[in-house]
């Protein structure tokens, strides 16, 4: 319901045949971007800021270019690349990004891949990636005691630069080796480019980082690579065969484009890459030790598309484990309930519910409650006009169910910031005069905020977290706050302090509180909030224990930093405020 903007798409392709086998085969020299423009147009839900391609070519003679890239901004960006590619631009090896920002910096500056040139080619290096480094700081100041400076502070180009560092050192180590093999002239530069060791490359440089990460590279030479962080916070999914190898955020986009089972698709693993040489040879190579299995449940929840077979299933057993505080919720009246859910991303969570309640029940009313509308243009300058434009891009079904009589069941896959209940849903829902609305949530309550990816980075966002404060506040207990803020200030890696807000507080108590703030002046309709458990949502994602959205649990220590320096300026914030 509130669109987070969220991680990001890779996606590769290596041919593994010459050019010319792909013209008599398909018909066509753009077979290898033909699948790439598939393959990104699949993955178009993670990235909608911009996008960017890259392409090596292996044939190219000293002179010509053989190492593109293309970027653009904006919703439309896939087409509007695809549409400067010429045939000039066909390479054996293809990477392609789509993008949102996570740092809070955009613009086609900030738009992957990003290209590191030099006059060897193997030391050209074109990198894009899924991730959000915690520890940014830290990997700058090593840079810069080395002696270098990047151009730009992000995580982005200060991990092309790293990586870009120790790729030289690679092609210099190579060049000593050469020189004492009494090789000269360009027989040294064959010799290197045959030889390059990406895992040396990968192992040197991502030691330095802390982060949820899928990094795939491109060098000038032909060497590919993809790599997934040691917690497998992020996933990627790759095929291999004797035509292509191929990469992707998610499996469904590597069938859908190669007509593929799942079970010809593989996933790679934490801490692992794949590497393909300049010759085509693959091989999966531990770059870092696996740690602790970490795979983002909110990837299942919500961020990944719902074709997949495994999360179609997840997101069903979701919405089915809610059925008994449901029921509770409605004082067992199953008979006076309409059930619907928010569109779009809770629809599959909607099917598992009434599957559940079929189950225990027998037959239950469902209908399409809410409407979603293509998105309105605010092109009015006065704010509040503007706002109640945005608040009318949900519509109701009128007369989906009996005023006063039915209690109205609606889900949601989450329930993040509160924003859209407040000003459009619980307002257009009201108009109906159910009995009583349950809104459900098919994830947790989210109680702390995501720095691996996702731009939910500032505590005071979450409606979760406000409503504790206010809790508090409530209570007098506002030396809990203080003694937090003390804790983060002064031992910031120790343990997420943060966590303490919520202890004193029962999840039906932050509920209860949660509506009380999101519930619109003048709104008539009773209200009940039913939330999924921390149990069910591992029951139902057993293979995706990463849950520090809802626990405060964060794998590595960058997001434990990272929690309680925003409690920090959060609370320094509200002092601002109040002088």
């Amino acid at each position: 319901m509130e669109q987070l903007k969220h991680e990001c798409g890779v996606a590769m392709i290596r041919l593994l045949k010459p050019q010319s086998y792909y013209e008599r085969k398909y018909g066509t020299w753009a077979y290898g971007f033909n699948k790439l423009y598939l393959m990104m147009e699949k993955q178009h839900n993670r990235g909608q800021e911009g996008a960017g391609i890259a392409s090596v070519s292996l044939t190219k003679e000293p002179g010509t270019e053989y190492m593109f890239r293309e970027k653009a901004e904006g919703k439309d960006a896939i087409t509007e690349i695809f549409s400067r590619v010429t045939q000039e631009m066909a390479g054996e090896l293809l990477m392609g990004h789509l993008r949102y920002s996570t740092t809070g910096k955009s613009g086609l500056t900030f738009v992957h891949p990003f290209l590191r040139r030099n006059n060897w080619r193997a030391k050209n290096l074109c990198l894009c990636g899924n991730f959000n480094m915690t520890n940014i700081e830290e990997v700058f100041q090593f840079l810069t005691q080395q002696g270098q400076s990047p151009r730009i502070y992000g995580d982005s180009y200060i991990t092309l630069e790293l990586m870009g560092h120790r790729l030289d050192r690679e092609v210099e180590r190579l060049y000593i080796i050469a020189k004492e093999q009494g090789l000269t002239g360009t027989d040294i530069t064959d010799y290197i480019d045959n030889h390059v060791e990406m895992a040396n490359v990968l192992r040197t440089t991502m030691q330095h980082f802390d982060g949820g990460y899928v990094m795939c590279g491109l060098t000038g030479s032909g060497e590919m690579f993809a790599v997934r962080d040691p917690w497998g916070i992020r996933p990627a999914f790759y095929y291999r065969d004797d035509e292509i190898i191929a990469l992707a955020s998610e499996r469904p986009v590597l069938q859908t484009t190669f007509d593929l089972s799942s079970e010809d698709i593989c996933e790679l693993q934490p801490g692992e890459a794949l590497i393909v040489h300049k010759n085509g040879e693959s091989r999966l190579e531990q770059i870092m030790p696996a740690q602790q299995l970490s795979a983002c449940s909110f990837e299942r929840i919500y961020f990944s598309r719902g074709s997949d077979c495994d999360i179609y299933q997840e997101r069903k057993r979701l919405g089915e484990q809610l059925t008994p505080a449901i029921l509770r919720a409605i004082d067992n009246d199953v008979d006076h309930t309409v059930f619907s859910y928010i569109p779009n991303t809770a629809e599959v969570a909607f099917y598992g519910m009434t599957d559940g309640f079929r189950k225990l029940h027998g037959d239950v009313r469902t209908e399409k409650v809410v409407w979603k509308d293509i998105k309105l243009r605010t092109f009015i300058a006065d704010n509040s006009e503007r706002n109640d434009l945005a608040a009318h891009v949900y519509d109701v079904s009128y007369g989906s169910l009996k005023a006063h009589e039915d209690n109205l069941v609606i889900i949601d896959d989450s329930i993040v910031r509160g924003t859209t209940l407040k000003e459009s849903i619980f307002k257009i829902l009201d108009r109906l005069h159910p009995k009583k609305i349950v809104m459900v949530s098919s994830s947790p309550q989210i109680r702390y905020p995501d720095y691996y990816g996702i731009d939910m980075s500032r505590l005071e966002e979450l409606c979760a977290f406000r409503a504790a404060i206010a809790l508090i506040k409530e209570h007098g207990m506002q030396q809990l706050i203080a003694d937090t803020y003390h804790a983060c200030k002064t031992d910031p890696l120790s343990a997420n302090y943060v966590r303490d807000i919520y202890a004193p507080f029962s999840v039906d108590e932050i509920n209860h509180k949660i509506v009380e703030m999101l519930r619109p002046e003048g709104m008539q309709s009773p209200v009940e909030l039913v939330y999924q458990s921390i149990e069910g949502l591992h029951e139902a994602c057993p293979h995706h224990p990463g849950d520090w959205y809802f626990t405060g649990c964060y794998p590595t220590p960058g997001g434990i930093r990272m929690v309680n320096r925003a409690f920090v300026s959060y609370v320094e914030d509200v002092l601002k405020m109040q002088l």
